[in-house]
């Protein structure tokens, strides 16, 4: 059985113009300008901010 290894995480969308908390999750994510990826563990908080801006990013799981 193949477990969640974390995340690919990419900005798509801008976050001017958004909530403030929703641009502080995207930074906290280490995103900085559109098309920006970051691979991300999957933990319970890093699951929740991505939750919190899905929106704003194109998330895929890692297998591993």
């Amino acid at each position: 059985m193949a477990t969640n290894k974390g995340y690919k995480v990419t900005l798509v969308k801008s976050y001017f113009g958004q909530l403030k908390a929703h641009r502080a999750t995207v930074r906290g994510l280490g995103l900085r300008r559109i098309r920006d990826t970051v691979t991300v563990a999957d933990t319970p908080e890093i699951r929740g901010m991505l939750r919190a801006s899905g929106h704003l990013l194109k998330v895929e799981e890692l297998k591993g």
